[in-house]
């Protein structure tokens, strides 16, 4: 094998190995698949989880939880690509984009944007029963 293609299949494997680990990771997201729990909120703004600027108090978003973070570096994780959260509350259904990570939330917790809660039930429950699921947007 000559140089060049040796080289080549360096680059090639060098390529598709990120391309199969970031593939995995997407697939291990739990998507259309109901979780039954529960949804606090918060206000804060600074950058969320996926290395953009987020506002909670006026933005629709959801934190979710640590656990079904893969990546080392949040921002590169598949969570902040094309991922939402359908939340189900009494009735009412809305989709937020994941845009944080709630480090506190326990695997059914999911942590809503001021906006995103208050389309489901009035903030000052301030922790709601609800059942979510992951979706692509």
């Amino acid at each position: 094998m000559t140089k060049i293609g040796k080289a080549l299949g360096v680059l090639a494997a060098a390529v598709a190995l990120p391309l199969a680990v970031n593939g995995t990771a997407y697939a291990d997201i739990p998507f259309d698949r109901p979780i039954n729990g529960n949804a606090t909120y918060y206000d804060n703004s600074g950058y969320g989880a996926c290395g953009t600027w987020v506002n909670a108090a006026t933005e629709m978003l959801v934190a979710v939880p640590a656990s079904y973070w893969t990546s080392p570096n949040p921002n590169n994780d598949p969570l902040c690509k094309g991922v939402s959260v359908q939340v189900t509350y009494n009735g009412r259904t809305i989709t937020v984009p994941v845009k944080d990570k709630c480090p506190s939330c326990g695997s059914g917790h999911i942590d809503l944007s001021r906006p995103a809660f208050a389309q489901l039930a009035d903030p000052n429950l301030g922790n709601i029963p609800l059942t979510w699921k992951f979706v692509r947007s």
